[in-house]
Parts: structure tokens; C-alpha cells; sequence
């Protein structure tokens, strides 16, 4: 009965031939940096702030790559939510990381920068095949 509406941001960031990922510990799987947009927020203004909250770069507005809607449910809460989940390339104005014990995010324990050629989709928390897609797109254009 508790149904939020949750649109959100997500920026996939390369370097190397390398993609940044939040590490979660409590599943052992990699998330990308983002989350929730805030009412009244614009897209690349919230792919701004999530992005320098939980990893402490700051970027340039990304490359729009794709779009996900999803549904889901959190059990510890009992709320469930409507997604629209927006997926963007982007640039870091720096490579500095923040420390772990820095990261503002309830999820992600550590930030790693993960070998794209060693990427496969079961070591995403949620969208791995999607994620490996865009990127892929993204690598031949």
C-alpha cells in the first residue's frame, strides 16, 4: 500500500578502460554512483550532487544513455516503489576518490575501479545485463 515514487540518476564513469563502482558489502555486489532525485531537482543537478556525495568527484553533465522503469519492494521498510531510473556517461573533473569511511550512502561500503573487460552482469546488485549494454553502446559509438 506504500508506493513511492522514486525517479532517480546513475552515472557510469570511466577511466582506463575502467568503470567506477560502489562495492556493497552486505550482498557482495557493485552498484553504480547515484539515487533519488529530489523534488524539484533537475536531472543533471541531482547526477551532480549523488555523484560528489558518494564519491566525492565532481563531473560534468553526463551523456544521457538510457532509461529504466522499475518496480520493487523494501522488505526492512515495507515500502515498495515505481523507478524510473535515468543512466548517464560522465566525466570527473578529478580522479580523487573519498575515503570509505567519507561515502554518504547507506548502501555502498567502498568505491573500486573495476576492468571493464572483467565485468559480467551477476556482480551487479540490480541491472547488470543493462548496464553492460550501455556501456557497450556507449564504448562503439
Amino acid at each position: 500500500e506504500k508506493l513511492l515514487f522514486r525517479p532517480s540518476v546513475y552515472g557510469l564513469i570511466l577511466e582506463d578502460d575502467r568503470l567506477l563502482l560502489g562495492y556493497i558489502s552486505k550482498t557482495g555486489k557493485y552498484c553504480l554512483p547515484g539515487g533519488a532525485v529530489e523534488l524539484g531537482e533537475p536531472l543533471e543537478v541531482a547526477l551532480q550532487r549523488e555523484i560528489k556525495e558518494e564519491t566525492g568527484l565532481e563531473v560534468t553533465g553526463g551523456q544521457f544513455l538510457g532509461f529504466k522503469e522499475d518496480f520493487f519492494y523494501y522488505d526492512p521498510l515495507d515500502e515498495g516503489s515505481h523507478c524510473f531510473l535515468f543512466f548517464y556517461h560522465c566525466q570527473p573533473l578529478s580522479l580523487d576518490l573519498i575515503p570509505d569511511d567519507q561515502i554518504n550512502d547507506a548502501v555502498i561500503a567502498s568505491l573500486h575501479w573495476i576492468p571493464l573487460a572483467s565485468l559480467h552482469p551477476d556482480q551487479f546488485q540490480s541491472h547488470g545485463d543493462l548496464i553492460l549494454e550501455l556501456l557497450s553502446q556507449f564504448n562503439s559509438a
